[in-house]
């Protein structure tokens, strides 16, 4: 299983959210290089880099951060934040990310987002479904940085780009992202029931190294890691080790 230290942007500073809410924002760092040399330095081989100012408003992209990442840690990035056209994907790629994040625009503009599948190649884009659960029990895809819920069902958003050759799947429970109150196991194993074919990896509410080891063992792939790091729940070093 991959582990993906966590950093979310906003104004140029390291943050977490609790449960998405921009008005419920902790300051950890206030700079972002520093932290992902320390990750780097530490043994992880990729990055999660969400921006946040950019999910909110794609004109406020914070592209001299994002590449100073890219030149200076070491590490793979992964990022997104307001992808909302094909230039938006390309300027990241530009950067030298190793794969961009595509959210929102997967439920907005599906006919884009599977021509960029077509064109970058499903290695290079990671497909972020973030859920929170309707009154049914069925999980809706959130967008605009979370700010709305669309009615979107997650499955059917998977089966969706099944057909275009999605390889890489971020599903975030929200009403677990930074409470660390532990992972959606269940969500997560159903998901792999359903795509065993998926690189799934699991967001939000990881707080212990138990939790990292129940997702191992339900065979997710991929786990990405903030708040717990921040707060000193675990270290990277411990993490990577379980």
């Amino acid at each position: 299983m991959m582990i993906y230290p966590a950093i979310d942007l906003i104004n140029g500073q390291c943050v977490r959210l609790y449960k998405g809410q921009f008005e419920s924002k902790t300051v950890y760092n206030s700079d972002p290089r520093d932290v992902a040399k320390s990750y780097y330095d530490a043994g992880a081989q990729w990055l999660h880099l969400v921006d946040l100012d950019g999910a909110k408003n794609p004109q406020h992209r914070q592209s001299q951060i994002i590449g100073d990442i890219v030149r200076g840690a070491g590490l793979k990035i992964q990022t997104g934040g307001g992808i909302r056209n094909r230039d938006d994907a390309v300027q990241l790629f530009d950067l030298g990310v190793a794969r961009i994040i595509i959210g929102s625009l997967a439920v907005n503009n599906p006919e884009l987002t599977a021509s960029l599948f077509h064109e970058f190649g499903a290695e290079k884009i990671c497909l972020a479904l973030d859920v929170v659960p309707d009154d049914n029990g069925l999980f809706r895809v959130a967008v605009s940085g979370w700010q709305e819920t669309s009615a979107q069902e997650l499955t059917a958003v998977i089966d969706h780009y099944s057909h275009h050759g999605v390889q890489h799947l971020l599903c975030t429970d929200i009403a677990r992202d930074g409470t660390m109150a532990g992972c959606n196991i269940a969500l997560y194993q159903t998901l792999k029931r359903k795509f065993p074919m998926l690189n799934i990896m699991a967001s939000g509410g990881v707080h212990t190294l138990d939790n990292l080891r129940e997702l191992k063992q339900a065979g997710i792939d991929g786990a990405v890691i903030g708040k717990a790091l921040y707060e000193g729940a675990f270290t990277l070093q411990e993490a990577l080790s379980c």
